[in-house]
């Protein structure tokens, strides 16, 4: 899934039943049934993503954290990302997927955005849990605080189509278009700098603090900003259906709980991510 679609936008909900009859459950049958039914992206490390067979991620347990707070057991479903937000909204939350699958009670790491949201009106996103943004890191012998355009020369590496991979190869005249490395991820964009395989690689700040959890010295992060960047960040949240708007509130509540309580905090430093609060209220 390209950056550009987890980087910008925001959802919503809908009163559209699932052919199947599986339909988005508001609080009350959330509560009435004991399971809440969370639909997280496949793939997505360090949010979601599998282990072998067991799903893990820190959108996973916060999906199950919150599901344990309302009194019910959490049933995570993992799906692939569509051609945009809007096709996940609707595939996952509001209609469910024209050929088998089920719809979900809520959805994780929607982007906040008021604009979007507007946009999307069969659905209702809130309750923020962080503020997302691009990072650059590099390998231990390169100059990571150099001005962009003298990285002319070195490898670079970048998720495909993506805001980083359109930053790296259009900015500065273009100068750096023919160094760039197309991954299929910002994760894979990491591991080819970890590999020797490049030197730069831009992705986002979890994806860069999750990697260098693991790899350390292997990998270190450029510290000054970035000129002309076309994203300064965006909050995350999640996404019912506009029916279900209780249970959206629910969590909104949930999730104030989890700041407060250190809970939200522990889920993010299990996968060596900082916990940076959303700008969103």
């Amino acid at each position: 899934m390209a950056a550009t679609r987890r980087a910008f936008v925001a959802g919503a909900l809908a009163a559209f039943a699932f052919r199947d009859g599986a339909v988005a459950a508001p609080l009350d049958k959330v509560k009435a049934n004991g399971v809440l039914r969370v639909a997280v992206y496949r793939d997505f490390a360090p949010w979601s993503w599998r282990d072998g067979s067991t799903l893990t991620g820190i959108d996973v347990d916060l999906g199950r954290e919150i599901a344990k707070r309302m009194g019910a057991r959490a049933e995570v479903i993992d799906f692939i990302a569509d051609e945009s937000v809007d096709d996940d909204l609707r595939n996952m939350v509001w209609r469910g997927p024209l050929i088998g699958g089920q719809v979900a009670d809520v959805m994780l790491h929607v982007p906040v955005d008021p604009r979007f949201a507007k946009e999307n009106d069969r659905v209702a996103i809130g309750a923020p849990y962080y503020r997302e943004a691009f990072q650059m890191a590099c390998a231990p012998g390169t100059d990571c605080e150099v001005a962009p355009p003298q990285f002319k020369g070195k490898k670079l590496a970048a998720e495909l189509d993506s805001i980083p991979d359109i930053y790296l190869s259009g900015s500065f005249g273009g100068v750096l278009r023919g160094d760039v490395a197309h991954l299929l991820s910002g994760a894979a964009a990491i591991e080819h700098v970890a590999d020797g395989k490049a030197e730069v690689v831009l992705a986002t700040r979890a994806q860069v603090e999750h990697a260098r959890k693991r790899l350390g010295d292997r990998l270190k992060v450029r510290r000054g900003p970035l000129p002309a960047l076309p994203s300064p960040g965006w909050d995350v949240g999640v996404a019912v259906r506009d029916d279900s708007r209780d249970l959206g509130d629910a969590i909104d509540s949930l999730m104030t709980e989890l700041r407060r309580d250190g809970g939200l905090d522990a889920i993010f430093a299990r996968y060596g991510v900082s916990p940076n609060a959303p700008l969103a209220g």
